[in-house]
Parts: C-alpha cells; sequence; structure tokens
C-alpha cells in the first residue's frame, strides 16, 4: 500500500456481522484505539440490523404485524439507507427480500449453511416491494405490513462502513480504510498514491494473492468501493444451485451473466446498491451503470472483463496493508 510522508500504515483483521473485517489506519499508533471503536460500532449495527439474531431490532418488527413501531436512530438510519437504495436503483434492490431469500435457504449465517439434498420448489413470487414500507425519520417511527419481512444485507455492510470509516477518521484524525466483508469505505487523508484495494472474482484471504486475471488493483482516495457477485455466497438446494442475490422482480436467485460487478462510488453503501442491481439487471448493466456516472468493472460468467468510464487504472505494486474488494 502507498505510504504517506513520514507515516506508515497499520491493518488489523477479525470478523464481525458474519463477514470479514479490516481496518487500516495511516498512523500505527491509532490503529488499536480505533479498532475498539470500530468493535463498538459493529457491535451496535448487528443488535440493530441482524437478521440471523431473535434480539435484534430488524427481527422484532416481524411481530409488529403492521403496527407503527419506534425503533433506534441506528436502525432507523439503516432503513433509510436501504429505501434510498431501493428508490434509487427502480427496485433492483429491495429489502422487502427477507422471505424470499429465508425459503431458499439462507435463514443463518452463511457459515452455518449447509448443502442440503432435499428438493426445493422454486416459485416466482415477486417480493411485496420497498414501497410496502413507510419510515418517518421525524419520529424515527418504522411501519411494515404484516407477514413482510425485511433484509438489509444488500446495503447494511456498505452503509456500516462508511459511517465507521467517518467515525473512525473524525476521532483520530489520520486516514482509515474500513472493509466489511469486501465494501470498503475511507476517510480522513489518504496515502500518497491514494488507497491500493484489489478487485477479485473469487473471494479470498488478502494477504493471497488470486490467480492471474481474476483480479485488478486499483486506487482510490475517498468514498468506496464494493463488489458484488454470485459466486462467493452459493448453496445447493436439491436440483438446484442457489446464490444470495434475489430477484425482487421473481422472489428467486438473480438470472444474470456476470459473476462480479465492482463499483466506485462517493459513498460504499452507493457503490454496493449499484454492484447488487447491476447484477439483477442482467445485459443492460453496463449501459445503465455508464449512464449514471459510475465507474465500474463488471466480469462476465466466462471471465470477460468489461469496465465504464472513469473506472480507476491499475495502481502500481507497493509494499504495505491494502483491501480486497
Amino acid at each position: 500500500m502507498a505510504t504517506a510522508t513520514l507515516r506508515t500504515t497499520a491493518a488489523a483483521d477479525w470478523r464481525a456481522l458474519g463477514t470479514g473485517v479490516r481496518l487500516v489506519t495511516t498512523d500505527p499508533a491509532l490503529l488499536d484505539s480505533c479498532n475498539l471503536l470500530l468493535a463498538r460500532h459493529l457491535a451496535e449495527v448487528d443488535a440493530a440490523c441482524s437478521r440471523f439474531r431473535q434480539d435484534s431490532e430488524l427481527v422484532a418488527l416481524d411481530q409488529a404485524q403492521g403496527r407503527p413501531v419506534r425503533v433506534s436512530p441506528l436502525l432507523a438510519e439503516a432503513l433509510a439507507v436501504a429505501l434510498r437504495a431501493a428508490a434509487a436503483t427502480d427496485g433492483a434492490v429491495d429489502p422487502t427480500v427477507g422471505s424470499a431469500i429465508g425459503a431458499l435457504g439462507y435463514d443463518r449465517d452463511f457459515r452455518l449453511i449447509q448443502d442440503d439434498g432435499r428438493p426445493i420448489r422454486l416459485t416466482v413470487r415477486p417480493v411485496p416491494g420497498w414501497r410496502a414500507v413507510t419510515l418517518d425519520r421525524a419520529t424515527d417511527t418504522v411501519t411494515v405490513p404484516a407477514g413482510v419481512r425485511l433484509d438489509l444485507g444488500a446495503t447494511a455492510k456498505a452503509w456500516a462502513a462508511d459511517k465507521a470509516a467517518d467515525l473512525l477518521a473524525e476521532a483520530a484524525g489520520c486516514g482509515v480504510l474500513v472493509s466489511l466483508g469486501g465494501d470498503t469505505a475511507v476517510a480522513g487523508e489518504p496515502p500518497a498514491g491514494g488507497w491500493r484495494i484489489r478487485v477479485q472474482d473469487a473471494t479470498g484471504p488478502v494477504d493471497e494473492t488470486p490467480a492471474p486475471g481474476t483480479y485488478a488493483t486499483v486506487a482510490i482516495r475517498s468514498g468506496g468501493l464494493a463488489t458484488s457477485g454470485t459466486t462467493a455466497r452459493r448453496w445447493r438446494r436439491g436440483a438446484h444451485d442457489l446464490h444470495h442475490i434475489v430477484d425482487p422482480y421473481t422472489g428467486l436467485p438473480a438470472e444474470t451473466p456476470w459473476r462480479t460487478v465492482s463499483v466506485a462510488a462517493a459513498t460504499c453503501a452507493d457503490a454496493n446498491a449499484a454492484g447488487t442491481a447491476a447484477l439483477v439487471k442482467g445485459a443492460g448493466a453496463q449501459r445503465w451503470l455508464a449512464g449514471l456516472g459510475l465507474p465500474a468493472r463488471l466480469v462476465a460468467n466466462d471471465g470477460t472483463v468489461v469496465t465504464t468510464p472513469g473506472w480507476p487504472t491499475s495502481a502500481p505494486a507497493r509494499s504495505g496493508p491494502e483491501a480486497a474488494a
């Protein structure tokens, strides 16, 4: 990773929210204190937004039976981000996919999901739709129709990364990179040359270089970068190979020509929502992303790579920690 003048970078890796966490600071002396703040922040996000914890605020909404519920400012903000992503993607990213994705078998932490030989019936059933959810930010009150289950998987980690990066950079006064499962946000003064991020098509540890042709290393100085894909979280039910990107128009795993889509944007939340929507939109994704002015790298199922205008050029090789998206 590029190094800032008179400074080196330091990194810490651990797990939270069911995924890998990577924190990089431009001041090594502040890494531990930043890591403590990050752990506290992610614990709060988990308690508010997890659909795998029976004591989370999000799961409690399942019992509301259509009644308005006052929620914490943290969950209200997460819901606002999810609804904004739904509006911006014309519903391609929709938080009301909870029941659909649960029916497919993704109803627990992914590490606990096992292939199951029992048959499953795949039925086309559009999800209820994000417009069915009402959020009043003045009172932080949310109304979810009875029977509708929310899932914030397409937006919450990226939003949490954005929020954490801003929080830590302000508290520490140094450059900060936060990556949650590859959803990467940066804030503060970047290292000289920018933050180096490896965009890869196959999931793997950041310290293990993927096979040639399956990754690209780019540098960003602000905002966020995220990769969405259909290859990392896959499981089998009966004769069906399934993945976690649900098409809201069918309630089934999206049929897409892309295996990964990486997007750079002003925030990690925007980048991740756009990448996920691109998978759902399929063949028209490249034109849609270009029309929004979003730099992106799309990898087809056959390995062909296409990019949109503005996609960062490859970053020069340098020593030091980097992040993977």
